[in-house]
This record gives structure tokens, C-alpha cells and sequence, in this order.
């Protein structure tokens, strides 16, 4: 019994044929940074709320006494190392848009060493509370170490992510042709300082707009 040889299929010609560095829309990576972060957004969102929940169901001062409330001389340090660490952020993405891998490097350098720095005075500020009250004290306890614990984390992993960025451009992966990683990792650590902007609001400043 003979068979009849199917053709093999091929690409129609009305299909479109894109060139070297153009895609046709954002990479499945980038839409995925994009749904992370939007969840992660919405986690500190609820944490937050249920912070003012907790704070103004409590119908005492905040914090609750005996705790003081937020000393603001170290976190006025630490905020702005934080959000300024967004401009080499975005000078090492525009470098290496540009093919500067030398731009780059320095700006992912800069960026994991405010980062770093803010992790640091972090660490300090923990260390300065628990004198006043830990995160089984009571709830505000509980929310202040869960919310700025559960950032600092956000930190420490974008400064991993920083710091494979800077690994793999030592090693000729990132090209002004081929740098999408390097542009998911910038807009992560881009979010985890706008994050910190409403933490901060929240959570240091507001105790002292309305006690």
C-alpha cells in the first residue's frame, strides 16, 4: 500500500517578517514583571488598609501607648537613599538601550549601594525599636514590622536581581539588542521605591498629622 507524501507546511508569505532588535510588542517576561508587580501592589494595598483599619477602629492614640511615635531623624536618612537610587536605575537602563554597557555597570553599582545602605539603616532603626516594642507587642507592633519587614524583603531581593544584572553584563549578555531582563529588573526596583512612598506616608508621617 503506497502513501502519499504530505507537503510540508511553510511560513505564508502575508505574514509579517520582523529584523533583528524589533519584536512585535512587549516580551512575555515584561507582561509578567507587569502582573508581579500589580500583585504585589495589591498585597502592601491591604496591608496598608489594614493598618488604618486597625489604627482608627482602635479609638486610642497612635501608636498606642506606651510606644512613642515614629522618630523620624533616621528615616528621613533613609528615604531619600532610597528614591534617589531610582535615578541610576534609570540611567543604567537608558546606557544599556544605548549599547553603554560601561553606563550600565555604574549605574547598578550606585543603585545596590544606596539600596544596600537602606537595608543597613534599616537593620538600625529594628534595632533602636525593639527597645520600645516588638512585633508581638500589640497590633500596631505587628503591622509596623510586617509592612517594613515585608519591603525590606522587596529590597534585598531587587538588589539580587540588581546584582545579576551586573553579573551577566561582565559576561557579554546584555546588548543594545538584547537587554529586555535588564529593563523587567529596573521597572521592579522602580516599583519597590514608589512603595516606600506610601509606607512612608503612612506609617512614620501620619502618626504625627493625626495622633
Amino acid at each position: 500500500m503506497s502513501t502519499v507524501a504530505r507537503p510540508r507546511p511553510t511560513r505564508p508569505e502575508h505574514l509579517p517578517t520582523y529584523p533583528k532588535g524589533v519584536s512585535e510588542g512587549r516580551s512575555p517576561a515584561w507582561w509578567g514583571m507587569v502582573l508581579l508587580i500589580f500583585t504585589e501592589a495589591t498585597f502592601f494595598a491591604i496591608l496598608l488598609l489594614s493598618y488604618f483599619y486597625v489604627r482608627f477602629d482602635s479609638g486610642v492614640t497612635w501608636p498606642p501607648p506606651p510606644i512613642d511615635k515614629p522618630h523620624l531623624f533616621l528615616i528621613s536618612i533613609m528615604t531619600p537613599i532610597l528614591l534617589l537610587s531610582s535615578v541610576p536605575a534609570h540611567l543604567a537602563d537608558m546606557g544599556i538601550r544605548r549599547g553603554n554597557v560601561r553606563r550600565l555597570r555604574l549605574g547598578i553599582v550606585m543603585t545596590m549601594l544606596q539600596g544596600a545602605t537602606f537595608i543597613g539603616l534599616q537593620c538600625k532603626e529594628y534595632l533602636e525599636n525593639v527597645k520600645d516594642f516588638r512585633p508581638w507587642t500589640n497590633a500596631y507592633g505587628s503591622l509596623f514590622y510586617t509592612i517594613t519587614g515585608f519591603h525590606g524583603l522587596h529590597v534585598f531581593v531587587g538588589l539580587l536581581l540588581l546584582l545579576w544584572v551586573l553579573i551577566y553584563s561582565f559576561r557579554g549578555r546584555w546588548t543594545v539588542d538584547d537587554h529586555g531582563p535588564v529593563r523587567n529588573v529596573i521597572l521592579y526596583w522602580h516599583f519597590v521605591d514608589a512603595v516606600w512612598l506610601f509606607i512612608f506616608t503612612s506609617l512614620y508621617i501620619s502618626p504625627h498629622w493625626w495622633p
